[in-house]
């Protein structure tokens, strides 16, 4: 793809869907990937491109109760850790979490290419300054998050097929997962076992964002640098929080952007 210029005005869109075509290229994706990646620039268009007051409630109230978890896990796939995957180390690292790789169309080359993506990642993270707000050692500190995936070792009970695999010191294990661009199944699998599932979907109306505890209605790279930012702050919970209410005001703020016309 040609270079894009800083002031188009989605240069931002444009090189996340740079991204999803290089990673494609390369084998690490799924071939629906784009056609994913497609339906939630779809939805972000009707957002306007940018976070809505809801959906920083949802990143506050995710980030809150992360923070209150006693073994919080986040979830990954191909498109997640090719857009946000550098955000997403950083806010494991803050967590003292690790990142579990888990594919809908799973193959070992694509597991291992994704593990050796996210190597890459947490490399480049551990040479930067530690944000600000962040007490210790940022560079022991990312390199000691840790990644899993690739030697699954457990299934999620009320599933079947490679979507179920995964690890149990990992998502097995975990009181709360956060699981951008979610599977409906898994996700609705995951809340019957109890787990709180934290989910990022531009689609308020997919089984994910239905079916979750917390819906954050955003891009994945836009929402996991808020999300940073709001467990570098210690956000609070919010009490008797109401996912369904979230997802109709996501709803009202699409229905409005009529009138940009």
């Amino acid at each position: 793809m040609v270079d894009i210029p800083d002031a188009h005005p989605r240069k931002d869109s444009l090189l996340a869907r740079k991204k999803i075509v290089e990673a494609s290229t390369d084998g690490l994706l799924a071939a629906s990937a784009m056609i994913a990646h497609g339906r939630g620039e779809a939805f972000d268009y009707l957002l306007g491109e940018k976070t809505t007051d809801s959906a920083r409630l949802a990143i506050r109230e995710v980030a809150a109760r992360l923070l209150d978890s006693d073994n919080p896990v986040i979830s990954v796939n191909g498109n997640t850790v090719v857009l946000a995957g550098k955000e997403l180390v950083r806010v494991a690292t803050v967590l003292s979490c690790p990142i579990e790789v888990n594919l809908y169309y799973r193959t070992p080359e694509r597991v291992s290419g994704l593990l050796a993506l996210l190597e890459k990642q947490r490399h480049i993270v551990s040479k930067e300054s530690g944000p600000e707000g962040f007490d210790g050692d940022w560079g022991k500190a990312v390199g000691e998050v840790g990644f899993l995936g690739e030697d699954p070792d457990y299934r999620i009970e009320g599933l079947e097929g490679p979507r179920s695999l995964c690890t149990e010191v990992g998502i097995g294990s975990a009181d709360s997962i956060l699981v951008p661009l979610e599977d409906g199944d898994r996700c609705q699998a995951l809340v019957r076992l109890g787990k709180e599932v934290f989910v990022v979907d531009l689609n308020p109306l997919s089984r994910s964002s239905v079916g979750a505890t917390v819906t954050i209605v955003d891009e994945i790279s836009r929402a996991s640098k808020l999300l940073l930012k709001e467990t570098l702050r210690g956000s609070r919970q919010i009490a008797d929080w109401d996912n369904s209410q979230a997802l109709k005001d996501a709803l009202s703020c699409m229905a409005n952007s009529v009138r940009r016309i």
